[in-house]
């Protein structure tokens, strides 16, 4: 059974248009989980029992009845798995696609993060043997070019950016490239104050406007998050992406 939340109103889990599917002994998916779920699966299951094929639209109330505090309600749609239903599923939009230079423990720690947010993920770096061995994740796309910068020329306007390479001179190469685009949405490099400051001189000299300097994101990640283990900074990084693209 496909359980879909079809209208939402007010404080909710789970927005319109977020599903699940139902089978007798699985679920994939969540409508925002709690007791509101587990009723929708018990339904679904019930109807999946009977065979029970008409589509049933379920009004909720998410009051004390259901055990959760939220106080919106939803329309719920139960309806049966069908060719038509599958042939219809709507792709999860991207919240942003990000150009990800560096396959090192950061940018394996980060695809890791960000395996489940619905993204895109342009996956960089000239050494095609530092990419895991396992797949990655369907919305991830490996490229080992050279010269690594030349596929900044592949963005699109307001697409993300993160530099974080084995090399300082790979590094600056980029960040000049990103820049001189100038239509990023975010541009983060990996790095200290001081490099920042180093990176800025000679931006400057390469004719890089102090207005797009300014955007220019080093050090990376939210101030507040602290640590420099690769995994704490992904969490970090991955933080500071969805606030700039809600």
């Amino acid at each position: 059974m496909l359980v879909e939340v079809v209208e939402a109103r007010g404080s909710v889990p789970r927005e319109a248009g977020t599903r699940m599917l139902v089978s007798g002994d699985e679920v994939v998916g969540t409508i925002g989980g709690g007791h509101l779920e587990w009723q929708a699966i018990a339904r679904a299951r019930e109807r999946l029992a009977a065979n029970d094929t008409a589509p049933l639209e379920w009004p909720l109330a998410l009051g004390p009845s259901l055990g959760q505090c939220c106080g919106g309600a939803l329309t719920l749609r139960l309806s049966p798995m069908t060719e038509a239903s599958i042939t219809a599923w709507p792709a999860p939009r991207p919240l942003f696609r990000l150009h990800l230079f560096g396959a090192g423990h950061v940018g394996r720690a980060l695809v890791q993060v960000l395996a489940g947010v619905p993204c895109e993920i342009v996956w960089v770096d000239e050494r095609e043997s530092e990419f895991p061995n396992d797949a990655s994740p369907g919305h991830v796309q490996r490229v080992s070019v050279e010269p690594v910068e030349a596929e900044v020329a592949n963005g699109r306007p307001g697409d993300a950016y993160l530099v974080l390479t084995h090399s300082h001179a790979l590094d600056l190469a980029l960040a000049e490239a990103i820049l001189k685009r100038g239509d990023f949405g975010w541009f983060g490099l990996i790095g200290s104050a001081t490099k920042r400051a180093r990176f800025e001189h000679r931006l400057r000299d390469r004719g890089i406007a102090e207005e797009v300097l300014s955007r220019m994101v080093c050090p990376i990640g939210l101030p507040d998050i602290g640590g420099k283990q690769p995994g704490v900074i992904a969490v970090s990084v991955a933080a500071q992406l969805l606030r700039t693209f809600p």
